[in-house]
């Protein structure tokens, strides 16, 4: 899934390219990826490009007072087209969810939205106000914010103080923007177990954590702007210590990256680095055995 560092490297190519250029069509494809109805896709048509914003993982272009927001979710992506494809977007079962075309400094050029798989849930909305995104409407602070201090995130830790700290990193509506790669990244930055809980960190540990949030999102984000949307999934995996690393030795001391499974998700940590040398029990292999 795009995280916080990879949407906000797209919202910087996105600016780049879209920033005050007039929207000539917006295509459909895929129809149970628009959420909204009220305000049509053919209300941008016509219009200037005047902001792109990123709010957690969310992505908005502000059209002349209208908004285009979407989530790419676990499968989504953005491909940038410079010209535009000549095939007309046709609706039909496919990856193609979205195609945004835009006058062009010399024909036409654009993006497309697609999402693999057949679990579909990249989300499209066409919305006066953001505040009418749902997913936008619940969203916690954002960690890198400038204003978001120490002291802040300490406060989210106690209103959370029975909820384990990886699920607490990844609740958007606690903090946005962070998801399952990031923060088992943050996590082992941090020498924390994934499962202890928000409530019983020492003050040094609450400290650690918040340094790792801010740390290893920020270097993140400075790898990933500038790159090719095509270039940062594979920058991304490139750059990870922990996840996905099964079995591989943990870069800070050695100790074979381990993993506990779930129904349709998994994390990874590093036994050395994060819980004494302990192995996490598997979630789905415990269930099994009750």
């Amino acid at each position: 899934m795009p995280e916080m560092p990879e949407v906000e490297a797209l919202r910087d190519f996105l600016a780049q390219r879209v920033l005050g250029r007039t929207v000539v069509r917006a295509d459909l494809a895929a129809f149970s990826a628009l959420k909204t109805y009220e305000v049509p896709l053919s209300a941008l048509h016509g219009l200037e490009v005047t902001a792109v914003e990123r709010h957690g993982k969310f992505l908005c272009l502000n059209v002349d007072g209208t908004w285009l927001a979407f989530h790419l979710a676990r499968a989504g992506w953005l491909t940038w087209h410079d010209p535009v494809p000549a095939t007309p977007v046709r609706p039909g079962k496919g990856p193609l969810a979205l195609r945004v075309v835009f006058e062009g400094d010399d024909g036409e050029v654009g993006f497309s939205l697609t999402e693999a798989g057949t679990q579909k849930h990249l989300a499209v909305y066409v919305v006066g106000d953001l505040a009418e995104v749902p997913g936008i409407a619940r969203l916690g602070p954002d960690p890198l914010a400038d204003d978001f201090t120490r002291d802040d995130f300490a406060a989210v830790l106690a209103a959370h103080a029975r909820t384990q700290v990886k699920g607490l990193l990844k609740d958007q509506s606690v903090l946005a923007g962070i998801g399952n790669a990031y923060s088992d990244e943050i996590l082992q930055a941090a020498r924390l177990s994934p499962f202890k809980l928000a409530g019983s960190l020492t003050e040094d540990e609450v400290t650690a954590l918040y340094a790792a949030v801010r740390d290893d999102l920020g270097a993140a984000i400075d790898r990933a702007v500038g790159n090719k949307p095509a270039d940062l999934k594979d920058g991304k995996r490139t750059h990870l210590r922990v996840h996905g690393k099964k079995g591989e030795p943990c870069a800070t001391c050695g100790t074979p990256i381990a993993e506990v499974s779930f129904a349709d998700t998994f994390l990874n940590y590093c036994p050395g680095c994060q819980t004494g040398g302990k192995l996490l029990a598997d979630r789905r292999l415990s269930k099994l055995l009750k």
